[in-house]
C-alpha cells in the first residue's frame, strides 16, 4: 500500500489549517497515495486557545476534513481537539474517508519536560485500529510513543501498522529521543511506524515563544525490523512511501518477539 505522511506547520487558524490538509491530501493522492497522514494538532497548534477551537467530530472542522479524504478518494489520519468536561479538552485523530471512520483520543498525556497536557486536555482508555485495503493500522499519539505496550496490544490485535502523530517538542536531545523511539516501536511490535510529526516552525520563518510543544519535523516511515525506510528534514514536504504486509509476515516468523511473550 502507498501512504503518505502529510507533514505541515500548522498555525492557530482551524479554517487556513484546513487549507494546509486539502493542498498535502491532493499532493498525496496524486502521487497515489491510499492514505495520507497528517499530525497531532494539524486543527490548531499547541499554544493556541484549545478550549476556543474544540469541536465534536460531527462538527464543521472535522466534517471539512471528511469531505476532503472523499473527494480526493483517500483516507486521511489528521489531529484535532473536541470538547470535554470541566474546561479541558481531547485530544483526537480523527480517521476519515472511503471505507474508515474511527476517532482515537490520546491516552497518554504529556506530562513531562515540565509541560502539564493534563490540565488542559483530558486523556483516553481505549486503543483504537481501523481496516483500510486489507492492512490494519493502529493509531497513537505523540507521547503514547514512550509507551511499548500500547503498540505490542495493537500489534496483538491485528495492526500491520501502527500511525504515530505528533506534534514533537523541541530541545536538547529530542530528536535524537524521536528517532530512536519510532524505531523501537518498529522493533517491539515488528510492524510498520508511520510517525507524522509537525514541521519545524522555524523552517517557514516562525519565530516560537512559550513551552508548547510545535514540532521538529523529521516523520518518518520505520519498517517492521526498526529499520528507518524513508525519513523527511524540518520543512514542510508530503513523504510517499509504499508498505506491505507481507514484509510484518517476514519479520515475525524471523523475531517471534510477540508469539514468544511471557508476560
Amino acid at each position: 500500500m502507498r501512504v503518505a505522511l502529510c507533514q505541515i506547520a500548522s498555525s492557530t487558524d482551524p479554517a487556513a489549517n484546513l487549507g494546509l490538509i486539502e493542498a498535502a491530501v491532493k499532493e498525496a493522492a496524486a502521487a497515489g497515495a491510499r492514505l495520507a497522514v497528517l499530525p497531532e494538532a494539524a486543527m490548531a497548534h499547541f499554544g493556541s486557545d484549545l478550549a476556543e477551537v474544540a469541536e465534536p467530530v460531527d462538527g464543521p472542522w472535522a466534517s471539512r476534513v471528511t469531505g476532503i479524504a472523499h473527494g480526493h478518494g483517500v483516507a486521511v489520519v489528521a489531529g484535532m481537539f473536541t470538547p470535554g468536561p470541566e474546561g479541558r479538552v481531547r485530544n483526537i485523530l480523527l480517521a476519515a474517508g472511503p471505507g474508515v471512520a474511527a476517532t482515537y483520543q490520546k491516552i497518554h498525556v504529556y506530562d513531562a519536560f515540565g509541560h502539564r497536557e493534563s490540565d488542559s486536555v483530558e486523556p483516553g482508555r481505549i486503543p483504537v485500529s481501523f481496516e483500510l485495503d486489507g492492512f490494519r493500522f493502529g493509531l497513537a499519539t505523540c507521547y503514547d510513543v514512550r509507551f511499548p505496550e500500547l503498540f505490542r496490544r495493537l500489534a496483538r490485535n491485528g495492526a500491520h501498522a501502527v500511525i504515530v502523530c505528533a506534534a514533537w517538542g523541541a530541545g536538547e536531545g529530542k530528536r535524537e529521543q524521536w528517532e530512536l523511539l519510532t524505531r523501537a516501536r518498529g522493533l517491539d511490535s515488528t510492524a510498520w511506524v508511520l510517525a507524522c510529526g509537525q514541521a519545524d516552525p522555524a523552517a517557514v520563518g516562525e519565530t516560537v515563544t512559550g513551552s508548547a510543544p510545535r514540532g521538529i519535523g523529521h516523520s518518518t516511515v520505520v519498517a517492521p525490523d526498526g529499520t528507518v525506510a524513508a525519513r523527511l528534514d524540518a520543512a514542510p514536504s508530503v513523504l510517499v512511501a509504499d508498505i506491505d504486509a507481507d514484509r510484518v509476515s517476514a519479520v515475525r516468523t524471523a523475531i517471534p518477539v510477540l508469539a514468544n511473550a511471557r508476560l
